[in-house]
């Protein structure tokens, strides 16, 4: 276990195949918020972020922009590095997966695997998606599609290197059904109900990859990327030495959708170490419209636009406050100016303004008796149980508890004893306010301790005290949002506003061979309950193409027959549960309702979408 007082906190370590959206800045600033309570706590924290750099995707990507995969990994982690500096993210290391320290760590474990005798050779065969970098079962698929990002999977077949992870299931389901190692334990029948399936051995190497950490036993092979990426959280703290005894097990902050990976593949592999497991903290996601927020969906919100809007701490607060800590939340720009003004600017704001104006202008002595109680208690174990948005609200309700002090005791209209002992209260409620929430909203918490000359202590000091007061009012800690202009308009111009969507060139969209087809026949798969094979024909262009398309639940076979569709022609054609489909008809899809997209007038079959 972990040394007396010490304790290791991370971020997953982000793929950096593209540019970095609101999920990733809320990711990092829940775990700093977490990593900066324990410090309050006076325990030594290692609070590790970073960024995962190999792999097939981050390899095609690459190839796609023109840039060898080091130089496109070094650009976007170079932006991932910005924004958590943008975003006040206190981490001790930001890993890089291509640096000799992290290739050191992962060849030292694949070498353990190994001569654990849990790696053998093997031939595999199978579903694999690119964007998560994953492999799945045909029953995990849905309608041939990856379950997380919902595109066709590709299938690989190659000889290679594989762990046992089967005979792991066993200690899994056991360690599982503790439910001790996973927040909130709602997640933890998820990983139990896919336990439920056959667990199969995983390739843990690839032929085809180059862009990655050589096999340390067959360097012809490269490790595959989430066996090595997940080694990442022991590189930071320089395991074998003695430095990760200290830190280690740590505490993982991830989405849901990589939770699999972080206990089924990782707690398997630190198993055969020998090293104790570490905590999974399974935070929501941030949704846009009810659409998740993804690199690769294109959908995306961008943290630094709204960070220059509204301040840095604005947005922190609203993430922290609107989303509860562990379940999915919508975004909204109204319901964050709503919190800035009645909160921070109102509630918070008024008070130093009104605390520090009646303080500067008082020049005697301030001191007094307490009269104002905090459940300090109730606060800490909140953030114990990771309940973020509990005990922000904990720490508001003291807040305006002390307004309302203020307005029964109407210091403005009292002299002498029984003004110094209301402003004793409100200065040292105001001192304590700034504490905690400094891991927060900690720049806001540095302005106040300043306001007050007093540094910020740690939650020891959250009690009343008699301390000699030398005071100065500051400016508004927050204004009105009608009064803020867009304080940097070139960088949000530049980000294309604060939500936008991928952007490609028109070159691209001129690739694409849309056209106006017919469809001639339809016939059930073979292989699968939810999917129709059906043939389209374009007219002179071609007869007859063959798409598999996952419409049986929402028309029948008669509904189908010669309508008219339009066909996405040159689609790399893709083999779907046993059957190659060579391109792909266009629908709209909102939660459970799709709708194929059709010609709104009479057209010939063959019409290209222009």
């Amino acid at each position: 276990m972990a040394k007396k007082g010490y304790f290791q906190i991370s971020t997953a370590i982000d793929y950096p195949s593209g540019l970095f959206h609101l999920g990733h800045a809320y990711e990092k600033v829940c775990t700093d918020t977490i990593a900066r309570w324990k410090r309050l706590s006076d325990q030594k924290v290692h609070f590790s972020t970073g960024t995962d750099c190999h792999g097939l995707k981050i390899q095609r990507v690459a190839e796609k922009a023109g840039k060898t995969p080091l130089r496109f990994v070094q650009e976007i982690s170079k932006e991932f590095k910005n924004l958590s500096k943008v975003l006040n993210i206190s981490y001790d290391d930001f890993v890089m997966t291509i640096e000799p320290r992290h290739k050191k760590v992962a060849q030292h474990i694949m070498k353990q695997l190994y001569k654990n005798k849990d790696i053998y050779k093997g031939f595999y065969e199978g579903p694999y998606c690119i964007d998560c970098e994953t492999y799945y079962t045909e029953k995990e698929l849905n309608e041939g599609n990856c379950p997380v990002h919902k595109r066709p999977v590709e299938k690989i077949k190659e000889e290679g290197y594989f762990f046992r992870l089967s005979k792991y299931k066993k200690f899994l389901i056991k360690e599982l059904k503790k439910g001790k190692n996973v927040w909130p334990k709602k997640r933890t029948q998820e990983i139990l109900n896919r336990l439920k399936e056959p667990l199969k051995d995983l390739s843990i190497s690839r032929k085809e990859v180059k862009w990655g950490i050589p096999l340390p036993f067959d360097k012809k092979l490269t490790e595959f990327v989430w066996v090595e990426a997940l080694n990442g959280y022991l590189t930071t703290i320089n395991y074998p030495t003695k430095k990760y005894k200290d830190f280690w097990p740590a505490t993982h902050i991830i989405g849901s959708d990589i939770l699999w990976h972080h206990t089924s593949i990782w707690w398997s592999i630190l198993k055969s170490l020998k090293l104790n497991l570490p905590n999974i903290v399974v935070h929501g996601m941030i949704n846009l419209n009810g659409e998740k927020l993804s690199k690769s969906s294109g959908i995306r919100i961008d943290p630094i636009a709204l960070a220059e809007k509204y301040t840095i701490d604005s947005l922190r607060y609203f993430l922290l406050r609107e989303i509860p800590f562990g379940d999915d939340g919508d975004f909204s720009e109204n319901k964050l100016v709503e919190r800035h003004n009645n909160e921070l600017t109102n509630d918070l704001g008024n008070l130093v303004s009104r605390t520090l104006t009646l303080a500067e202008r008082y020049k005697e002595k301030i001191s007094g008796k307490q009269e104002l109680k905090l459940n300090l208690k109730k606060i800490n174990k909140l953030m114990l149980e990771y309940k973020l948005n509990e005990a922000l609200n904990e720490i508001w309700s003291f807040i305006k508890s002390v307004n309302k002090y203020i307005n029964d005791k109407k210091p403005w209209e009292l002299k002498y004893k029984k003004l110094s002992n209301v402003l004793y209260n409100m200065l040292e409620s105001l001192r304590i306010i700034s504490i905690l929430i400094s891991p927060f909203i900690p720049e806001t918490a540095e302005k106040l301790s300043k306001s007050y000359n007093i540094k910020l202590g740690t939650i020891k000091d959250c009690k009343f005290k008699k301390i000699n007061y030398k005071v100065k009012n500051i400016p508004h800690l927050f204004e009105k949002i009608e009064t803020i202009k867009n304080i940097n308009k070139e960088t949000i111009k530049k980000n294309t506003g604060i939500i936008s969507m991928e952007k490609i060139k028109f070159s691209d969209w001129q690739k694409l061979d849309l056209r106006v087809g017919k469809i001639k026949a339809v016939k059930d798969h073979p292989n699968a309950d939810k999917l129709y094979i059906i043939l389209v024909d374009i007219g002179p262009i071609e007869q007859n193409i063959q798409l598999v398309a996952g419409l049986k639940q929402h028309y029948t076979k008669d509904e189908l027959i010669n309508k008219k569709v339009i066909v996405f022609r040159n689609l790399e054609p893709v083999v779907i549960r046993g059957e190659e489909s060579t391109g792909m008809v266009l629908a709209a899809v909102k939660d459970n309702n799709v709708t194929l997209i059709t010609p709104d007038k009479d057209i010939e079959i063959g019409a290209k979408i222009q």
